[in-house]
């Protein structure tokens, strides 16, 4: 087996937790490089040492190239990063891990194209609201008044877009959530629609200004009208899980989801 990790935080780079690691997986035959020296050919997986900001840069760099990702959780949430440090050593020994794959999102601006895991939005630079006009297969929805709009993959549906009043989606389901940041006309609700769709969207600011693109965690200055065009990636997202994953056990215990002093089991 032939393993590349990252670390985003150079910090990390001599934690004793995962040189030890990298040191033992070598001991046990399995070939560990630092993908800062490049993706090398026929390599079975990426670990990302960090929390979920580092898994999808981690992920970003390798998608498109088909390599699996294992997030190790030396973050604070750790949603996509889920694995612990002490299990990934157990796991990648003794084969107990899976590949699953999840959509992804393309997005074509200004001739330039994306790839997002979680979500792309568009935000308010400034104080004031957006107008942000949108079409869902060329069928026109009514104008969102508000501080953004942001469009999310399933996976996704747990990160930003839940924090703006999004529903929450199995990462199975093939779908995009478009989900409005502070709305002012509070009779639109966040819209469901299937990953065949292809939704394009522009923001217009009232005094002309820029507005923000967010592509996952990174963010671009646009001009105001400029057209986003975002359909489902061409490649998915190779995620690695091991046999302690569990998408309803991490809503329990990362989000704390139905907790409620009256179920005591």
């Amino acid at each position: 087996m032939r393993a590349a990790y990252y670390i985003k935080k150079k910090e990390l780079a001599c934690d004793e937790q995962i040189t030890g690691l990298v040191n033992r997986l070598s001991i046990a035959g399995i070939e560990v490089y630092n993908i800062d020296e490049g993706l090398r050919d026929n390599t079975d997986l990426l670990l990302s040492f960090g929390g979920d900001g580092t898994f999808l840069s981690a992920a970003h760099l390798v998608c498109s190239a088909g390599v699996p990702v294992l997030g190790v959780n030396l973050g604070r949430l750790g949603f996509l990063s889920d694995a612990e440090l002490p299990d990934v050593e157990q796991a990648l020994v003794s084969g107990d891990w899976k590949v699953e794959s999840r959509t992804m999102i393309q997005t074509n601006v200004a001739g330039k194209r994306f790839y997002a895991i979680n979500e792309v939005a568009l935000r308010r630079i400034a104080s004031g609201t957006l107008g942000v006009d949108v079409r869902v297969d060329n069928d026109i929805l009514p104008t969102y008044w508000a501080d953004g709009l942001l469009v999310s993959t399933s996976t996704g549906s747990t990160a930003y877009s839940l924090s703006a009043g999004g529903p929450i989606c199995s990462p199975e389901l093939k779908a995009f959530i478009i989900t409005p940041i502070a709305p002012h006309n509070l009779n639109l609700r966040p819209l469901v629609v299937p990953q065949e769709a292809v939704v394009e969207m522009s923001a217009y600011d009232r005094k002309n200004r820029n507005v923000v693109l967010s592509i996952d965690n990174m963010d671009f200055e646009i001009p105001a009208g400029e057209p986003v065009r975002i359909s489902c990636a061409p490649f998915p997202l190779l995620r690695v899980v091991t046999g302690k994953s569990s998408f309803i056990g991490a809503l329990r215990s990362k989000l704390l989801w139905g907790a409620d002093v009256r179920n005591t089991h």
